[in-house]
């Protein structure tokens, strides 16, 4: 962490140091780009919401030569499962795929943000913490930026270009003056790792479907038991930090049956989920990426993976812009990755509706439609495809 004063001007300001800002950072020092990256915490987060790194983010992530790092600390998983009870309705398989990663990696944020802060310091650059961000002006040949660090006292900095990377509360949004549209789920979610004993193999993503709700449970790296889960279910009311007995209860409730037995809650939360997509991702010269410009629903593990993207195509073409070519260059971000964003929040906003029916011939016909569906191969490939965001290439 770099702690020593702001320079007055950059280049590039990047607003926000969690995936999609340390990888647009990593493009930018690659290219030999001044910038400064503020983040307003004082330190990286150590437990995450995302765990799940999809085959076109490891393609991207190869790029920058960490690809294989990550996967070195992750946990392969080929295959996805839906369940209903103990009843297996589908199996979808990633080892087909056109890609070198034919897999879903397992792995929590933290980690991934922690091998691309490797990355950037390796390409000469750092995060300079703590920095709030308060107010920006967005100016003909500019953006003149007012923040305040950890003692509280304010500063200005003036950059070509600002990158709002800043997350769903977006200030750099907001100061833009971008509409954020779109809505919230009624239902709120719990998240947990933890520890415990699970019938299904650990090579696989099961997501169980029920009357009480939506459950997923994947594995996650533990070298040294072997016995380490994420949980993500749907609750109407859950807890601010749910307990070890929630977590058993939602499982014995939900789960396939078996020996299902949750030895310790390691880290867990609550939360709401959106679905959003901000009305521009520029606004003159400031430019959103990440939660930033896109939330929604954590189906499908879409969501650190299309800001990782993003970040990757808006670094290069800030590169040329501020290299000589034209800034209507800039343009083509918009037009290239909004409407990807588009596509994810509509697909993850179907997969959650489908596994949260509650009416009993509704889940009965979501069921046989499933099943029925995914016997087609050409169905489950093309599924496949989109849960590993191929189609984004």
């Amino acid at each position: 962490m770099i702690t020593t004063p702001l320079p007055d001007t950059t280049s590039v300001l990047i607003v926000g140091a969690g995936p999609a800002g340390l990888t647009a950072a990593i493009t930018l020092a690659d290219a030999g780009v001044d910038f400064v990256l503020l983040d307003r915490l004082a330190e990286g987060a150590n437990t995450s919401r995302a765990a799940v790194v999809h085959a076109r983010t490891l393609e991207v992530l190869n790029e920058l030569g960490i690809a294989e790092e990550l996967i070195a600390k992750g946990i392969v998983v080929p295959r996805f499962t839906v369940h209903d009870g103990a009843r297996t309705l589908a199996t979808i398989r990633f080892d087909g795929l056109p890609t070198p990663y034919p897999y879903t990696l397992m792995t929590p944020q933290d980690t991934t943000e922690a091998v691309l802060l490797a990355r950037l310091r390796k390409a000469g650059g750092d995060v300079r913490r703590p920095y709030q961000v308060t107010r920006l002006v967005n100016e003909n040949d500019g953006v003149t930026v007012e923040y305040t660090d950890g003692d509280g006292a304010s500063g200005t900095l003036r950059a070509d270009y600002v990158i709002g990377a800043d997350g769903m509360h977006s200030v750099v949004r907001e100061q833009a003056g971008i509409e954020f549209a779109g809505d919230t789920y009624p239902a709120s979610f719990v998240l947990a790792d933890v520890q415990m004993d699970w019938p299904i193999a650990r090579n696989e993503v099961a997501l169980h479907l029920s009357p009480e709700g939506v459950t997923v449970v994947a594995p996650l790296p533990d070298a040294a038991e072997q016995n380490r889960y994420r949980v993500v279910a749907t609750l109407d009311d859950a807890p601010e930090h749910p307990t070890r007995d929630d977590i058993q209860t939602v499982l014995d409730t939900r789960g396939p049956g078996g020996d299902i037995k949750v030895r310790e809650v390691l880290w867990s939360s609550r939360f709401r989920v959106h679905h959003r997509v901000a009305a521009h991702y520029r606004a003159g010269r400031i430019l959103l990426a990440g939660d930033a410009a896109h939330v929604h629903s954590p189906a499908g593990g879409q969501g650190m993976n299309t800001g990782i993207q993003d970040a990757a195509t808006l670094g290069p073409l800030l590169t040329r812009v501020l290299a000589g070519e034209p800034d209507t260059l800039l343009d083509t971000y918009e037009t290239t990755r909004r409407p990807i964003a588009l596509g994810v929040v509509a697909f993850t906003d179907r997969m959650t509706r489908m596994a949260t029916l509650h009416p009993r011939p509704a889940r009965a016909l979501r069921n046989l439609a499933i099943s029925t569906l995914t016997r087609i191969p050409a169905f489950r490939t093309a599924l496949a495809h989109r849960l590993a965001e191929l189609p984004h290439r």
